[in-house]
This record gives structure tokens, C-alpha cells and sequence, in this order.
């Protein structure tokens, strides 16, 4: 007893800013006399007690309850103040790697949970809770979340004329309009919460305070750029993220109700004062000019702020305040609901299955209330209805139950796939300075016969999320189906090898997370041989998957395939005629795409170059190739090199001078689409700069 309330004497006079010399003033005794209480040599008197309260401004009793929440009236926006050289941010730069899309959100933000997972022998559980609230509950939830005190700094911020100000005026309006706010909380347990100080190294830092800090409990985890924590407040309308945290570890004697809120704006004016535009929502700090801190809420202004977790397990709810979906501005409660779940099943439905005898890492759910009445139920996200032939791949591996060839359409097929790690640099990691080999799994089954998009391999590591997904069409008269590649530790090894592959292809991805290629990451860490490991990495996937389909399934029927007019529509190819000379003319060696939901065409091209002391200048051309007529050019909406190459400003392709391949990625402009892109094949050529188009 006499050492807790030294403890919480002493944290409750640092909260408040005041000095023992200036509370021994307030209750009539002594400096000496307050040192002993905090040193907790001795306990105060219970009348002297009561003084000690009223001079802190705490409720009655909290010395005895050791009681340490913060009700709202306390609470506070600290608005950090413009940089003093006159720099400007007008938003939050990590905020435009990704889309405002809910799917996006529900992708990062669940490989973070499962980057944080604190037992591994359960699953992470993930709860997204959508609620629009209007009437009293919106005027309670602006009330303690001081809106008042808000609006001015909004409505500046909003009258700036660029980008990030005419989508704030555009959700300002909204709200005024409508009378409602949509809250999106997601929630997860089993994590090990912000835990950490307000300000030095720990998740609470890294994630309240700072951009770029990615802090990663261990090795497989899937972000490496602390980039994906930006999508909850580029889902937000108001760039607005309210954030209730239970700890894994104790901090300040507690581990319950941690709040603190966070705001992203564009650099503005209230005033003759420049703000920078960052601000959180805490309790006052004294000892940093006003800085907010985070505080320990009452169950109340929890309840108000719609932050309230089911249970007291460890792990941390965020709240995105005006929760919007970017490309659809109207879309109802249900279609949210929907966009989430999709976006939980389509990239995480292999971790959720587990093998017998053992938890999935993942469980997910999501729910929609309309002022506390449910809309839409909640409905756990089931892996089968977005992914049933991959499901039924993994659970065979997982079982034991693969075979070597297809007989029949509910079999699997494994292979193996080799990756050979390069060393790193460090000679202290790598002091042999061989590479690592690694067997990765492949897994083929036969698709679904209504399966929309078959034909496609899905890649993944450690923690089982997607990460790359190829289109590779069969040979004339193959199977349709469907693969997964499952590497380092997701291939159920824990050897050296799938550890070091483990690391490799984490360094291999960009801040997307979509695929495996080479990063500047990648080059600096690990020695030379990269560029070649990948590419050899992905043509034995490809190799892989076309020596399980080439032969017919004499089992299989013309219903169970996709008809073979239809997969003579979806093929890719290389542009068709003579030969080119291939020692004097570079020539497309490979080509693999898909049509995604924006209706467009991302292909992966792969291009061989002959012999030539000076670097190639390249245009790539991209046509449609329709069952008659012509084979219309459309336009490029973006390309990115990928391997010995660089996009000029004038479109065209700069390619390495004595390479002699070279991959770059395009998207096909669908505005200028003359079909639509499921109605067409597409070709790649390349052709020389000085040619026409």
C-alpha cells in the first residue's frame, strides 16, 4: 500500500505540472513531509489524504482506489506548430501510397495484428465494427472528442485550394448534410497493444507519433516500411483516427484504456498562428509545452467515444472517424460491410485455416449498426467463399493429402520450387558468403467450373498473406486451375533456408506488399546475384504450375473446365508474324497479366536483349487483340520498370546497356479501352524509339 500510493502520488503531481514544494504549500506541511509520501516511506493521514485530492483535482477516493483515469473535461487537441523554417506538408505523404479503399485498410491493417500477435498458438481475432451514428450519440461522441475546438482548425485547413483541402471542405459538407458520421473500429486481441512510452522507442511511439517506424516483433512479419499504418487515416474523411489500446505489458502501473487520438491536416492558419497540421487528442503535458499525451479514460468517455472492446485480452481498437470508401462516395452501410469482408477473405483466407489439431492466426468478422442497431449481423469472413479451390489446396498440404499428378478435380498437386538466397553483405551474417537454397511449395488443383478468374497462381510467405498474384494461361487443351506458392516459413519449414527466404523475399517488397522484385532493399543488403534470384525464382513458379497442366485431366469433363472459347479470349501473348532477327532486335520473351477490378490489363513484361555496347531506347506497345478486325493500340495508364530498365519522361523504356533481359510492368489505360479488357486478348511488342506507333 505505502509504495503504491508513493507511485501514484508521484505520477499524478508529473500529470499536473506541479512540484512537491507547491503541494506541501496547498495542504499546510512541509517539502520534507511530501518526499517521504512520494519516496513511500510514509503514508499521509486520511484527512491529509482528502487535502491531497482536492489539490490534484481528483475524485474523491482515487488515492485509496489508486484510480489514474482522465475524465474528458480534461482533455485536449495539442496542434503541433508550423516548422520555423517555413516548410509545409500539405498532408501526410505515407497517406498517398495507398488508395482510400476499405479493402486496403482491412489488408493492412490485419497484417499488422498479425505482425503483433502475442500468443501464436491462438489465432489473432479481428473485429471491424462500421456504425453510423446521428442524432444524441453524434453530439455526445463530438463533445468529448472537443469538435468546437476542432472546427476552426478544419475549416482553415480546408480553404487551402490543393488536393488534401477539397477532399476535408468536401467530407465538412457531407457531414453538415447528412447529420451523420460513419465510425469504423477496428478491433484486435491477442496482440500485444501500443505498448511503450509516449515518446521513446516502443509500438505506442511508433505508431502515435512517428511515419516510416516499423516496429516488427518478429521475423516473418509482413511490413517493413511503416507505411501501411497511414491507411487508417487515409480512410478517414477527416483524417481522424481515435485509438483505445490494452496492454500487453503494464505501463504506469496500467494496462487498460489507454487512449489517444491523432489528426492529419494540411499545413494551415487559425489566426495569426501556422500550424504544421498534425495534432493529438490527450491530456495536457506539462513538461513538453502542452504536448498531449496519452491518458487512461474512464469507462464513460470509452463508452461515448464508441472505443468499447469486448474484452480485457490484450490488443488495440481503431476508430476511423468519417470512414469512407475513395472511389464511391454514396456507398450504403451494406456495401462498406462487403468491401471489408472481401478485402479480410481475398487476402487472408490461407491464414485463416489451420492444419488438424492446431488454430488458424487468424479469425475476422465484421458488423454494421446504425446507431447501436445491427444492419448487417456480424458474419465471420469464411475462407471458402472467396477462395474454394486454394482452400481446398492448403488444407491437402496441410493434411498430408497431395499427389503427384491429377486424376481428378478435387486433388492436389505438389511440387517444389527452388529460391536461392544470395548472401548478405554483412560477413558477420552470412560468413561464407554461399547462397541459401530454399524449397517452396507449389500447390495445383483443378478450379471451380464457375470460377471467374481461373488460371492464376497466388504467392505468399510467413504469415500467409497474398502477396503476388501471376495469370499463367494453360496450353491449348489444359486444365483451368488454380496455385498457390507457399515460401519460407508459410512452407512449414523452420530451417535455416526458409528463414533466410523468409527475410529475402520480405526485403523484396515494395510498400505495397504485391509482389517480389527488386528493391533498392534488396540490393543493398544482399550481395550480387539478387536481380537473378528472383527471376530464376519466378520462371521455375511458372515452369512449375505449366508442367502440372500441360497434359488434359482424362477425368475431368467439358463441364468441369472453363470453355475453351473462353480461355482463348483470356490468353496474353506475344505480338504474332516473322520472327525478328533475335540477335540483332530485342523481342518480348514473356508476357503474364490478369484484368483487375478497375477493368484494366497489368501486365508483366519480360523482354530479351541482343548484344549492344549502348543501352536500348524502347517503346512498349500494348494492343487489343479481338476475335476480327484490327489489333487496335491502347494507351499505357502506367509503366514501372522492373529489372534493367527505366521509364523516360517522354513513355518510352531506357534499357541497361549490355543486359540481356529486362522486365517492366504496365496498366493499360481503360478510358481508352475499345472493348472491354475480359471481351479482348492482349499482345506486347517493343519497338524501336524512331518507329511509329
Amino acid at each position: 500500500m505505502v509504495d503504491n500510493y508513493g507511485a501514484w502520488l508521484g505520477r499524478q503531481l508529473q500529470r499536473q505540472g506541479m512540484t512537491q514544494t507547491e503541494l506541501a504549500a496547498q495542504v499546510n506541511v512541509t517539502r520534507a513531509a511530501v518526499s517521504t509520501w512520494v519516496s513511500g516511506r510514509v503514508t499521509p493521514r486520511p484527512d491529509t489524504v482528502k487535502l491531497i485530492e482536492e489539490a490534484l483535482g481528483v475524485v474523491p477516493g482515487a488515492s485509496l482506489s489508486m484510480d489514474e483515469t482522465v475524465g474528458h473535461e480534461r482533455l485536449t487537441w495539442y496542434h503541433r506548430p508550423a516548422h520555423v523554417d517555413g516548410g509545409r506538408e500539405y498532408g501526410n505523404a505515407a497517406a498517398f501510397a495507398f488508395d482510400a479503399d476499405l479493402s486496403v485498410l482491412a489488408r493492412e491493417a490485419t497484417q499488422n495484428s498479425l505482425d503483433e500477435i502475442l500468443d501464436t498458438g491462438r489465432p489473432v481475432r479481428i473485429r471491424h465494427v462500421l456504425h453510423e451514428i446521428s442524432g444524441e450519440r453524434l453530439d455526445a461522441f463530438r463533445r468529448v472528442m472537443r469538435w468546437d475546438a476542432l472546427r476552426e482548425h478544419y475549416e482553415s485547413a480546408a480553404s487551402a485550394g490543393n488536393k488534401a483541402s477539397r477532399a476535408l471542405a468536401r467530407a465538412l459538407r457531407d457531414i453538415e448534410d447528412r447529420a451523420s458520421l460513419v465510425l469504423l473500429r477496428v478491433d484486435d486481441y491477442n496482440a500485444n497493444g501500443l505498448t511503450g512510452d509516449d515518446y521513446d522507442d516502443g509500438r505506442f511511439a511508433a505508431v502515435v507519433r512517428r511515419q516510416l517506424d516499423s516496429v516488427k516483433s518478429n521475423a516473418s512479419a509482413g511490413g517493413s516500411f511503416g507505411l501501411g499504418k497511414a491507411t487508417l487515416w487515409s480512410a478517414s474523411s477527416l483524417g481522424m483516427v481515435l485509438i483505445n489500446s490494452t496492454l500487453s505489458r503494464p505501463h504506469d502501473g496500467h494496462r487498460e484504456r489507454r487512449l489517444i487520438g491523432r489528426i492529419d491536416l494540411p499545413w494551415h492558419t487559425v489566426g495569426d498562428q501556422a500550424y504544421a497540421g498534425p495534432a493529438w487528442l490527450g491530456e495536457a503535458d506539462p513538461d513538453r509545452d502542452g504536448a498531449a499525451r496519452s491518458w487512461w479514460a474512464d469507462e464513460a468517455t470509452v463508452e461515448a467515444l464508441h472505443l468499447g472492446r469486448d474484452s480485457d485480452e490484450p490488443g488495440t481498437s481503431f476508430l476511423v472517424v468519417g470512414a469512407h470508401q475513395g472511389d464511391d462516395e454514396d456507398a450504403d452501410l451494406e456495401a462498406l460491410h462487403e468491401k471489408l469482408s472481401a478485402g479480410l477473405g481475398r487476402n487472408f483466407w490461407a491464414s485463416m485455416i489451420a492444419a488438424p489439431g492446431s488454430e488458424p492466426l487468424v479469425q475476422a468478422s465484421v458488423v454494421a449498426l446504425r446507431d447501436g442497431v445491427e444492419v448487417v449481423a456480424e458474419r465471420r469472413v469464411v475462407p471458402d467463399e472467396y477462395e474454394p479451390a486454394r482452400s481446398r489446396a492448403l488444407r491437402a498440404f496441410l493434411e498430408g493429402a497431395t499427389v503427384d499428378r491429377l486424376t481428378a478435380p478435387e486433388q492436389v498437386v505438389e511440387r517444389r520450387v527452388r529460391l536461392d538466397v544470395p548472401p548478405m553483405r554483412s560477413p558477420e551474417t552470412e560468413a561464407d558468403g554461399k547462397p541459401v537454397r530454399h524449397e517452396a511449395v507449389l500447390l495445383v488443383t483443378a478450379a471451380e467450373p464457375d470460377d471467374p478468374r481461373p488460371n492464376q497462381l497466388v504467392c505468399m510467405r510467413g504469415n500467409r498473406m497474398v502477396v503476388m498474384t501471376q495469370t499463367i494461361n494453360p496450353p491449348l487443351g489444359g486444365n483451368a486451375y488454380q496455385a498457390l506458392l507457399l515460401a519460407g516459413t508459410a512452407a512449414g519449414d523452420s530451417s535455416d533456408g526458409a528463414r533466410a527466404a523468409e527475410r529475402f523475399l520480405r526485403t523484396a517488397e515494395p510498400p505495397e506488399h504485391d509482389t517480389w522484385k527488386r528493391t533498392e532493399d534488396l540490393v543493398v543488403t544482399y550481395a550480387r546475384g539478387v536481380v537473378r534470384s528472383i527471376g530464376d525464382f519466378r520462371s521455375a513458379m511458372r515452369e512449375g504450375v505449366l508442367a502440372v497442366v500441360a497434359t488434359r485431366n482424362d477425368a475431368s469433363t467439358e463441364d468441369e473446365a472453363v470453355p475453351s472459347v473462353l480461355r482463348e479470349v483470356l490468353r496474353i501473348d506475344a505480338p504474332k508474324g516473322p520472327p525478328r532477327n533475335a540477335r540483332s532486335h530485342p523481342q518480348v520473351d514473356d508476357v503474364d497479366g490478369h484484368v483487375d477490378d478497375t477493368g484494366a490489363w497489368q501486365v508483366r513484361v519480360e523482354v530479351n536483349l541482343p548484344p549492344q555496347a549502348d543501352p536500348w531506347t524502347l517503346v512498349p506497345v500494348l494492343r487489343f487483340v479481338t476475335r476480327s478486325g484490327p489489333k487496335p493500340v491502347v494507351k499505357w495508364a502506367r509503366l514501372v520498370a522492373e529489372r534493367n530498365c527505366e521509364v523516360t519522361a517522354e513513355g518510352s523504356l531506357l534499357f541497361k546497356a549490355g543486359a540481356r533481359t529486362a522486365v517492366f510492368v504496365g496498366e493499360s489505360d481503360v478510358r481508352d479501352h475499345p472493348v472491354p479488357a475480359r471481351h479482348a486478348r492482349v499482345e506486347v511488342d517493343v519497338q524501336r524509339a524512331k518507329e511509329s506507333m
